[in-house]
């Protein structure tokens, strides 16, 4: 069983003197934005730190949530796995984000696992300690309703994409974001470090599927495959595809 968020009795951590590290992680988080620097120092007593290696599970799908965990340093990927071992990547969070706020309120399981993706810092905030805060500072609450509800809209658009969207479109969707910049100017470099597997697991498809439409792309024109890179040659078509204008 992955660990959860330790909590002292009756289900709360134990106030500790937290690191100013700790203090400085927590004033990243949207959230948090409305309190004083004591409420934080206070807030930050009440987390437990934990340190995640390359590959290491911070929580699976279906395990009771305990608490809400703030990525400190690292990279956290939120992923499902199907019975027949397929992938599909929901977000990847870095510093300063936060990952298990709906099941805190529904008493439900996660809805996905998270895995550490680098070697990562992770502090828990006991269930009882947020909620407590919620009731105490309704900003507070009402940031995390507005977090959850865009948390909401980026899995309807994922549902979207699936649904109707064929792969040679959600991957130019993929480059024109990883690009960086809009609009894309002709020549932009961008950096492929994912096999792929790894983004068959984000486009929501297989690796075959995947390597067709790459091939497709520059067959066409749009795109021109360099080791360990892609040249964008057309951005304006590469836009029209990612658009399903195609």
């Amino acid at each position: 069983m992955v660990a959860g968020v330790n909590a002292g009795r009756g289900g709360r951590a134990k106030n500790r003197r937290a690191p100013e590290t700790d203090v400085k992680v927590l004033q990243r988080v949207r959230y948090f934005a409305s309190l004083s620097e004591a409420e934080l120092r206070e807030l930050a007593g009440c987390c437990a730190s934990r340190q995640l290696g390359a590959g290491e599970i911070l929580f699976e799908e279906g395990q009771s949530c305990s608490g809400l965990f703030i990525v400190s340093e690292g990279k956290v990927e939120v992923r499902q796995v199907s019975p027949r071992g397929r992938e599909q990547v929901f977000h990847t969070e870095g510093p300063g984000a936060t990952l298990g706020e709906g099941p805190l309120f529904d008493r439900g399981g996660f809805i996905a696992t998270a895995v550490a993706i680098e070697p990562t810092r992770v502090l828990g905030l006991p269930r009882a300690d947020l909620l407590d805060l919620c009731r105490r500072r309704p900003a507070v609450a009402l940031a995390i309703l507005e977090a959850l509800a865009r948390r909401l809209r980026g899995f309807a658009e994922i549902v979207a994409d699936l649904a109707f969207r064929p792969v040679t479109e959600r991957l130019a969707r993929h480059l024109e974001a990883a690009a960086g910049v809009h609009p894309v100017a002709p020549g932009a470099v961008v950096a492929l470090a994912l096999t792929h597997t790894q983004l068959a697991a984000r486009l929501g498809t297989v690796r075959e599927l995947v390597a067709r439409a790459l091939a497709r792309l520059e067959e066409t024109g749009v795109i021109r495959r360099e080791r360990g890179r892609v040249v964008i040659r057309d951005p304006a078509r590469l836009a029209a595809l990612a658009r399903g204008e195609g």
